[in-house]
């Protein structure tokens, strides 16, 4: 596939980094080695090139730094944690992933860590563990309920794989959208930007609808640049192969298709943005910085894709134990 159709991705937002982006390495650095979170020296090797606090520091630009290492931590266990399920006979196997799932839906409830838990699982409890020292009780219900479906979209998932199902293009992206942990992600625009968005705010179609849009724009901007990975890997849960298998297109063909659709995504969304109506003048200067925050995703993910050495080999990243 031609590696210059990248290049193609419509993003009109403005790219940011956070001015804690050094400091914010060596601290994930560490916080993967003190949680023996990889399992030899490879992985460790394939973690510093996928350089993850690049994408924590440019979709989070004005985050200060205790809460910008939170969301960090958090973006850093969910691809090692998406790499068991993506790319190893785990991935195959829903009923074990649903069984590790619910283990790590208690940790997050609340429950005590014992001898049995996986050190992933105890990563787990340190995020959750700061979470609760900076953000509301009524916050992180929303990003607990958030992470259960991102669980539920890794379950749908081995659940194609261990059937051999090749998904259509909606019901791959509803799927994705669920196992792509966008949802729980974009939790932490509120949480790092110290926002206050009201339910009924949250409630409103726009709202919610430029947060799905968000949520899709990234989750394909991510298939187009993994498409090959996932191919060379065996998995088919990526927009570039669903259309290149279901609509029986070229890869190339399937590859341009899929940048249309995701430049077509930006545009509605943009095109939508001039709708919002106003909720008075405080809730509109919350909801400016929110949207603001969907942007910065946006195009702090789309950076992070051209910089990231993740993308360009088919190897996980290995827990030490599962």
């Amino acid at each position: 596939m031609n590696a210059s159709i990248f290049s193609e991705l419509y993003c009109p937002f403005p790219s940011q980094i956070n001015k804690y982006v050094d400091v914010l390495e060596d601290n994930a650095l560490e916080w993967v080695l003190r949680f023996k979170l990889l399992a030899d020296e490879s992985s460790y090797h394939r973690f510093r090139k996928s350089k993850f606090f690049l994408l924590s520091a440019g979709a989070f630009p004005e985050c200060e730094f205790e809460e910008l290492t939170v969301v960090n931590d958090w973006v850093t266990w969910l691809f090692i944690w998406d790499d068991q399920c993506d790319m190893s006979d785990l991935g195959k196997k829903p009923e074990l992933v649903e069984f590790f799932h619910n283990r790590f839906l208690a940790i997050l409830k609340g429950a005590e860590l014992t001898s049995n838990d996986i050190p992933i699982s105890y990563a787990l409890g340190n995020i959750r563990q700061r979470i609760l020292q900076k953000g509301t009780k009524k916050w992180f219900d929303y990003f607990v309920n958030a992470v259960e479906n991102y669980f539920d979209g890794c379950i749908l998932e081995a659940t194609n794989r261990a059937q051999g199902i090749v998904p259509n293009v909606d019901i791959y992206t509803k799927i994705h959208m669920l196992s792509g942990a966008m949802e729980s992600s974009m939790e932490f625009i509120e949480f790092c930007n110290h926002l206050i968005i009201p339910d009924f705010v949250r409630a409103n179609d726009i709202v919610r609808t430029l947060t799905n849009m968000t949520n899709k724009i990234v989750c394909w901007c991510n298939d187009i640049f993994s498409a090959s990975r996932e191919m060379a890997s065996g998995d088919v849960h990526n927009l570039v192969l669903v259309l290149h298998y279901q609509q029986e297109l070229s890869l190339e063909e399937a590859m341009k298709r899929a940048v249309e659709m995701h430049n077509q995504e930006v545009q509605a969304m943009i095109n939508l943005e001039s709708s919002l109506p106003s909720f008075g003048k405080e809730i509109d200067v919350e909801l400016n910085k929110y949207i603001s925050g969907l942007h910065s995703w946006i195009s702090g993910n789309l950076d992070w894709s051209f910089r990231s050495g993740r993308y360009q080999n088919v190897e996980k990243l290995e827990l030490l134990k599962l």
